[in-house]
Formats: C-alpha cells, sequence, structure tokens
C-alpha cells in the first residue's frame, strides 16, 4: 500500500491512468456536441456553396472538466483509496498471532478479536502465513502455518476460557514449530504461571511484539462464612481508577426463581478491598454464587457448594430434661444458641449419627458404650466437630483422669473447682482476653460474665496448646485438640447457668457460632475425597454464565482436591455421593501481578485503527457526474423540450441515489413480517432448529387455531415461527416455546427482548414435553435446559395452577391440563394475594394482569397437532380415552388463548350465576 499523509492506496498503479488526462482534454476538445436537426425550406438556396473557412463548434469548458472529473474519480477509485489507512509492516514473512483468552480478556473481548482480525488482515494483504493459537486452546496436533484468511474465518466462535494457559503444553507447541516467526502476542496484561517460558519459546523464533488492552479487572475472592454473613475480598488489577460496583448474592427464592439474596455497595480504592455481605441464616442457607454486577468474568463469580448451608447439630444430654424447668436444662440453652443459625436435631444416638452431622454436642456425658465410642471417634476423624461440656457426671467420673481419653482434649482432675462459696477457692473468676490463636479472637467479653464452677485440666505438656479460652487466673476455660480432619471441644463448665453466667450472655452464642463454623469445610480435604468420584452437574464459561456440564468426564475425589481450574477440570459444581462441591477461578490466597515485560520484547498500542474505504464514495461521485452530463449533453443539443426537461433533470439526479447502496433490505423484511403477524389475530412458536419439534409446533398451533375457530368467535390466522435473535415478538399474544437440548445459547439482547416482551403483557409459554415440570420437581434433562434458559429471564413466583385460578374457567370448565401426557402440573405466576374473597363471588378476586410466563411439561403441541386436511397426526393414549384425553387437551388450548386475550373477566359477578349452575351449586 502507498500512503500520502492520511490517505492510502491498495493498488497505487492505477494511478497512471491519471497521466492519461492532457491527452483526454485536446480529445475532448475536437469533439463537438451532436448537431441539432432543424427543417428550414430556405436551405436549398445554399446548396453548391462551399464554406472554405467551415470550423467545428467546441465542448464547453465546465463540461471539459466535469468529464476529467468522472473519469478521475474512477480511475481513484479502483486504485482502492483508504482514508487513515492501518499501518503496514515491512516484515512478509511468517507470522505467529497468540491471544491468551482467559477470563481476564473476557470483559474486552469483542476489543481483542476486532484487534486480532486486524492482525490477521494485515497478513492476508502482506500474504504472509500465520500460526494462530489460543493460549488456553492449545491444537492437540500442535501449532501449524496457514494463510491467514483461513484463521480469520474461525474467529466468530471463539470464546474466552475460564482458566490459565498450560505454559507447559503451549512452550512444547511453539518450540515444535519448523520455522523461523516473528510474533504478535495479544496479553491479557496477568502474571500467570509460566509466562516467561512461553516467551522464550517464542524469541526463540523471532522478534516479539506484545498488544496489552488497558483495562480495569475485578475479581471475587474465596468466600469465608462469619458471624453475620459472609465475608469475601475483591481484586482489581490492570487501571486502577476508583470503581464503584454491587456485590450481589444470588440464589432461588421459595418458588425456585434466582433472585438477589442480598447485595453490598463496594467502592474499591486498592488492589485488594475486603467485603462483607450480611446474609441472614436462611438466606445464606439459599445462596449458591456470589458475583459483581454487570462484570462479565468467571473471575467476577464464585460459585459455593454446600460449605455455606446451615450446619446440622446434633445435641445429646447426660440429663433427663423431661418435667425440667427451661432454665435449669442444658438443652434449652444449647438449643436457643444454635437455633439461629443450623438446624438442630435431637434423638437418640444410634439415630443422630447416621444423618452424619456437622456437629455433635454431648452436655455433660461421661460414659459412651464401645460401639457409641467407636462411631463417634470415626465420625470425628472425618471432619465433624465434637463439642462437650461439663457438668456433675463428668466431674464425678473417671473419664480422662490417669490417660488422654481419645474423645476428650486434655486430661482432667478429679473432682471439681468451686469459686464464691465459704468452701471455694476465692470469688468468681472473669475471662481472660483472648489471644490471637484462639478461634474466639476478637469478640468482646462482657464484664458480667463470671464462673463460679469448672473442672480442672491436669498441667500435662501439652496443656497451654489446647487452651483457647482462660479465666483471668490463667486456668483453662475451653481446649481443643484435633482428631484426624475433625476436633473435639470441651467447656470446662456447664452448658446452663448452674457454673457459669457464660450461658446468659451474647458471648456464649458467638463462641458456639465460631466453633460451629469452623465445621464447615472451605476447601477440598484430600482424605474426605480419597476413593469417591466427583461429576460436574454445572460448569462456568469464560465470561461468568453457568450451563449444564452434560456429558462431561468425571473427576477423581484426589485429583479434585488439589486441582485449579482447566480444560480438564473447568470452573463450576461438581457433585459427590454426600455433597457438592464447588471449583472457582480465584481461590483462597490467590495474588495477581501484572505481566512484565523484558527490554527485548515490544510494547504495541491496543487501539484498533478506524480505517475508511474511499471507493464507494468516489464510484457515486462519477455516477451522478455521468448523470450530469448526459443532462448537460440533451441540454446543449436541444433535446430538452417543454415538461419533458424537468422529467429527465429528476430521472437524472435521482439515478445515483436509486442505484447507491442503502440499508433498507432488513427494514423491508421487519414490516413484512410485522404485516403478516398483525394483521389478524397469530399465533407463534420458537424456531429451535429442530426440524422435527418445529413442525410438531407448527402443526400444534393450527390444530388449537382451527378448534377456536369451531368452537368461539376467535379465528386465528395461520401460525408463525418466530426467531428471537431477529423477529419482533410485541405483535403475538402467546408464544410457545418447545424446549430442547440443541437450543443454543441466547445473547443478552435476545434477553432484553424477552424481557421487554413479557413486561409489556406478552405470554411464554414453556413446554419441556417430558411429562414432568422441570425445576420444580425431579430435574431432568428438559427441565435442566429449561433452568439455564430462563435464568436470566424476568421471571416472578410461580406456583401451580390454583382450582380457581381462571385458566380453569375461562371457556370451559376444567380441573387439569393434559396435553399428550397426563398429571405433570402446569406453573403459572404467583397471586399476589392468596385467601382475598369477596362477598357474593365464589372465586378469589384476581387481578386482571395475565401471567407473563407459563411453564408445564404435557407436551401439548403433539396433542393439538393436525395435518393439513384436518387429521390429527399424533397418537395421545389409546381408543376411547386418548381421544378423550386429546379432547381435553383442545379444552386446554382454549382456556388458553382464551385467558391470554381476555384476562381475568371471567372472575366479574356478572358470570358468577351461570358458573355457579354449570357447577350444580
Amino acid at each position: 500500500m502507498w500512503t500520502i499523509g492520511p490517505l492510502g492506496f491498495a493498488n497505487p498503479w492505477l494511478l497512471c491512468g491519471l497521466l492519461v488526462l492532457p491527452l483526454l482534454w485536446v480529445l475532448l476538445r475536437a469533439v463537438p456536441p451532436a448537431p441539432n436537426s432543424v427543417r428550414f425550406s430556405g436551405v436549398a438556396l445554399l446548396l453548391g456553396l462551399n464554406d472554405k473557412d467551415s470550423q467545428a463548434a467546441r465542448t464547453p469548458w465546465w463540461l471539459l472538466l466535469l468529464r476529467l472529473g468522472l473519469v478521475s474519480a474512477l480511475i481513484m477509485a479502483f486504485a482502492g483509496p483508504i482514508l487513515n489507512p492501518k499501518p503496514q509492516t515491512q516484515d512478509t514473512g511468517p507470522l505467529i498471532v497468540l491471544v491468551d483468552g482467559t477470563w481476564a480478556d473476557a470483559p474486552v473481548w469483542p476489543t481483542q478479536m476486532a484487534r486480532l482480525d486486524e492482525i490477521l488482515e494485515q497478513a492476508e494483504r502482506g500474504d504472509r502465513l500465520v500460526a494462530f493459537a489460543v493460549s488456553t486452546d492449545v491444537p492437540a496436533g500442535g501449532l501449524t502455518f496457514a494463510p491467514a484468511r483461513e484463521w480469520r474465518a474461525g474467529l466468530a466462535g471463539r470464546v474466552p476460557a475460564p482458566f490459565a494457559p498450560d505454559a507447559d503444553a503451549l512452550a512444547a507447541a511453539i518450540e515444535a514449530l519448523d520455522r523461523k516467526a516473528s510474533t504478535l502476542w495479544l496479553s491479557d496484561g496477568i502474571a500467570y504461571t509460566g509466562r516467561e517460558k512461553v516467551l522464550a519459546a517464542l524469541q526463540s523464533k523471532g522478534a516479539v511484539q506484545v498488544i496489552e488492552t488497558p483495562q480495569s479487572v475485578l475479581a471475587l475472592g474465596s468466600v469465608e462464612r462469619d458471624e453475620n454473613g459472609v465475608s469475601l475480598d475483591v481484586h482489581q488489577f490492570g487501571v486502577t481508577d476508583d470503581r464503584d460496583f454491587k456485590v450481589l448474592a444470588m440464589g432461588p427464592d421459595p418458588a425456585g426463581v434466582e433472585r438477589v439474596l442480598g447485595q453490598a455497595h463496594v467502592v474499591s480504592q486498592e488492589s485488594i478491598t475486603p467485603v462483607h455481605l450480611a446474609l441472614r441464616p436462611e438466606l445464606m442457607n439459599r445462596v449458591t454464587r456470589f458475583q459483581i454486577e454487570n462484570m462479565r468474568s468467571a473471575a467476577a463469580v464464585q460459585l459455593v457448594g454446600d460449605n455455606l448451608k446451615r450446619p446440622e447439630v446434633v445435641l445429646i444430654s447426660g440429663d433427663n430434661d423431661n418435667g425440667t424447668l427451661d432454665i435449669l436444662s442444658q438443652l434449652h440453652y444449647l438449643r436457643t444458641a444454635f437455633s439461629a443459625s443450623s438446624d438442630v436435631i435431637e434423638g437418640a444416638f444410634s439415630d443422630v449419627i447416621a444423618a452424619n452431622p456437622d456437629v455433635i454436642v454431648l452436655a455433660d456425658v461421661a460414659q459412651l458404650s464401645g460401639g457409641e465410642e467407636t462411631d463417634l471417634l470415626d465420625w470425628t476423624r472425618k471432619g465433624g466437630v465434637l463439642l462437650r461440656f461439663s457438668g456433675p457426671k463428668l466431674a464425678a467420673s473417671d473419664v480422662s483422669r490417669d490417660a488422654l481419653d481419645p474423645l476428650m482434649p486434655v486430661r482432667l482432675r478429679a473432682g471439681g473447682r468451686s469459686l464464691g462459696g465459704a468452701m471455694s477457692w476465692g470469688e468468681p473468676k472473669q475471662l481472660q482476653e483472648f489471644s490471637e490463636k484462639s478461634p474466639f479472637y476478637g469478640l468482646d467479653i462482657p464484664k458480667d460474665v463470671t464462673v463460679s464452677s469448672q473442672i480442672m485440666a491436669q498441667p500435662d505438656p501439652d496443656l497451654s496448646a489446647r487452651v483457647i479460652a482462660s479465666l483471668a487466673d490463667g486456668t483453662p476455660l475451653v481446649t481443643r485438640k484435633s482428631v484426624g480432619q475433625g476436633q473435639v471441644v470441651l467447656f470446662h463448665v456447664t452448658a446452663n447457668a448452674q457454673w457459669s453466667t457464660l450461658p446468659l450472655s451474647g458471648l456464649f452464642l458467638s463462641m458456639l457460632q465460631r466453633l460451629t463454623q469452623a465445621s464447615n469445610i472451605t476447601s477440598s480435604e484430600t482424605e474426605e475425597l480419597t476413593g469417591q468420584v466427583l461429576s460436574p452437574i454445572r460448569l462456568l464459561d469464560g465470561f461468568g454464565n453457568l450451563y449444564d456440564a452434560g456429558l462431561k468426564p468425571s473427576v477423581s475425589g484426589e485429583v479434585f482436591s488439589t486441582a485449579r481450574t482447566s480444560s480438564r477440570t473447568p470452573a463450576g459444581l461438581y457433585q459427590s455421593p454426600l455433597r457438592t462441591f464447588a471449583l472457582n477461578v480465584i481461590q483462597k490466597g490467590d495474588i495477581f501481578l501484572p505481566a512484565q515485560w523484558p527490554q527485548s520484547v515490544t510494547i504495541l498500542t491496543s487501539e484498533v485503527t478506524s480505517e475508511t474505504s474511499l471507493k464507494p464514495f468516489l464510484l457515486i461521485a462519477a455516477l451522478f457526474a455521468l448523470a450530469v452530463d448526459m443532462l448537460a449533453t440533451l441540454a446543449l443539443t436541444g433535446r430538452m423540450i417543454g415538461m419533458g426537461r424537468a422529467a429527465i433533470f429528476a430521472g437524472t439526479v435521482c439515478l445515483p441515489l436509486i442505484m447507491a447502496p442503502h440499508p433498507i433490505h432488513a427494514q423491508q423484511v421487519s414490516d413484512a413480517f410485522l404485516q403478516t403477524a398483525s394483521s389478524e389475530l397469530t399465533l407463534a412458536y420458537v424456531v429451535t432448529g429442530d426440524d422435527a419439534v418445529d413442525t410438531t409446533s407448527r402443526q400444534g398451533l393450527l390444530g388449537v387455531s382451527q378448534a377456536l375457530a369451531a368452537r368461539t368467535s376467535v379465528e386465528p390466522a395461520a401460525p408463525i415461527g418466530v426467531d428471537l435473535a431477529t423477529d419482533p415478538l410485541g405483535v403475538f399474544p402467546l408464544i410457545y416455546w418447545p424446549i430442547t437440548q440443541g437450543q443454543t445459547a441466547l445473547s443478552a439482547q435476545t434477553y432484553d427482548k424477552l424481557n421487554a416482551y413479557m413486561r409489556t403483557g406478552g405470554t411464554i409459554f414453556f413446554d419441556t414435553r417430558d411429562g414432568d415440570i422441570s425445576g420444580f420437581g425431579r430435574v431432568t434433562p428438559m427441565g435442566s435446559k429449561l433452568r439455564s434458559i430462563a435464568a436470566q429471564l424476568d421471571v416472578p413466583p410461580l406456583e401451580p395452577v390454583p382450582q380457581d385460578h381462571v385458566l380453569t374457567r375461562s371457556f370451559y370448565l376444567l380441573q387439569e391440563f393434559p396435553g399428550r401426557y397426563v398429571g405433570a402440573d402446569l406453573w403459572v405466576q404467583k397471586s399476589a394475594t392468596e385467601t382475598e374473597f369477596i362477598e357474593g363471588m365464589p372465586f378469589r378476586s384476581l387481578n386482571d394482569n395475565v401471567s407473563p410466563v407459563i411453564i408445564g411439561a404435557n407436551d401439548w403441541a403433539s396433542a393439538w397437532a393436525v395435518a393439513d386436511d384436518g387429521r390429527a397426526v399424533r397418537p395421545v393414549g389409546a381408543g376411547y380415552a386418548g381421544e378423550r384425553q386429546r379432547e381435553m387437551a383442545y379444552r386446554f388450548g382454549i382456556n388458553l388463548i382464551l385467558y391470554v386475550l381476555t384476562g381475568s373477566y371471567k372472575s366479574d359477578q356478572i358470570h358468577v350465576p351461570a358458573l355457579l349452575e354449570r357447577l350444580g351449586e
């Protein structure tokens, strides 16, 4: 390309045609305009005369300039003029193009793809061979060189990955290339492990240039439970400007619809900003993930498994509390303390140990049978927390006297210690401040908390290391030791107010909550997962979106316990036989640093050049000049006479505008679609791409349309299939959406369109077609697919259709809604009032709003489907019962359409007498 300032030419040699313009000037001057023929009778007198000085008339100078300009515009247009052309490299050898393609690229992925397309386009102009690679997706066969146009064709399907590159595999693939080549590296700016090895492999092939896109990336650190909710860190790297955003806690509401359960407003000014979300225990139990609002990156999402759920606490007392006053019962104090944040279980030891709880509390339990002790010790070694409280029975027993009991943290002295009485050792003692190593560190100790009696610990060498709370005189109050993956904790006082005032204070509740939180596994323990197999159920893509894992292979527990996110173990939720684990992009202890490049690496700007081709404009100018030349020629020869001149002039001037390209095709298509869909009442179905399903949907809506026309005054037109991404939806009162496994992911713009459709009165009828409601009962493959599709839809709280809902009586009186299947619930928007009745009205007073979402599973389209001649095409049931079922399916279809069209008018009192008569009341 040849450039002159901001102007460049792709084919500059064509500009040589401008050299013939002087010759063209001479030729055009020598050619006069065509003579005008006029009948003149006196011309006969001139016959035989010769004019020796005859001279041809010359073309006017302004017409000559117009024609020269026309030719110049054509020459320059075919020379490929470009305004602000992209800079051209002088290197014509092979090129390696590398893009990191990690979660850090996700927020600026369109920019990265535009820059990558620009690089490959320049390589295509220079006819360079290119070896293209995404760091997170190294081909199994290694890197190969190919023409740049082949790589450009596959850019549209590229997406970022939710993990860091495998530096060893990438470096090996680069080293295996059989020729020298320069490199352009589109970096995400993160210093991931092994980047130096990849850079060394690239530099061994040739010069390396790096392009970094300026951005500010936010990431969520690991989630930790605390007393009032959860705590986590927000990491910020890249551009360090202050950021204002929200951290959301997401999870299902009681109706199963995903909602924001909590949020925290954050102003990030540091590279790491701590965040706290206050969540009530019942809400925390439903949280499935935390995410940064409006941040499209897998690192902006923290999935949670079972580690945030309310722990199960078993309470066992050594006393018979039947008939005992609450103020004297140890279980009363423990039950009150744990019920706010845990699920409390009480019962016989043999029954509760089988439930595999998180915490077991023994209140003054001294002796355990051999079988009970063995089971309890095995449970503790697997990660359980055993809390023991002292009391008269334990003080009088021989448990852990001469030798340390495996289920006690320390050896105990015989008897106990009494404070404040006539025979006591002194006044009641207060508590000592908690040390930094104690799990109670940071808790405020009320001054009115005192201890009057306690069980003393033997002064063994390990005693000081096992004390986590002490009295003011240094005697142990709470001791602890580890047993396998679990721990045993002993309170040297009772759980009631008999020996101390601790159970009467808020400090008691805080201490128990911290010990309970320790029972939740915050990382995958190797011993717990040994021998297990974890199956992925939901995975996270690079943009932070969850999708069904499908047939992804399982992972062994030994691998998962130490796994980082990778192509083998992608980020997501994994399920073992006992619990669900989350594997996140950002894990505990992760720190992000910017990539550092040596001086041998050239850093380029990431700005995408906006170049403009001038060829269309020059061609239009030449066409306009040609039209003006035609007009001028006609005028000079006298052929524009009367009103014809105006017509010729208008047509000539408008010709370039008519022939110029203009984007009206899509609008014409849209207008034609709207005209067809809005001219009559039209039902629509979603085009899924599955020909069999789409045919059934069309035939089903055709069948119910024919039933409507035959039995009611509603006469729908032929149903229309809609493409959710491109077709307008507002003209359809109802859209039937059959769920298929092959349903492609929807774009953000499509979700916005669907949400706007539902908010403005439209109804979407989801049909999973599997006979079982998905997402609210058993999870079926179609149900899982429906969940993933509806995750970003603004779906209101749902409920099964009540007996008094308008759908049960809008035309026919119905009690069930069969299709090809019978029995699955039909779900509609939950009514704002559940028990509001009006005098004289047998039905609940419902508002006139039609449910924007209806969900079912009975495969209604198959039951409604008819061929063009009106014959049913799908079998339903057998014999008379099957035909009866088909008839009831048609009746439901009629009720559904009338409900969508008329709302809840059937609740009006004007209809009550007729309805009562038909109901036989």
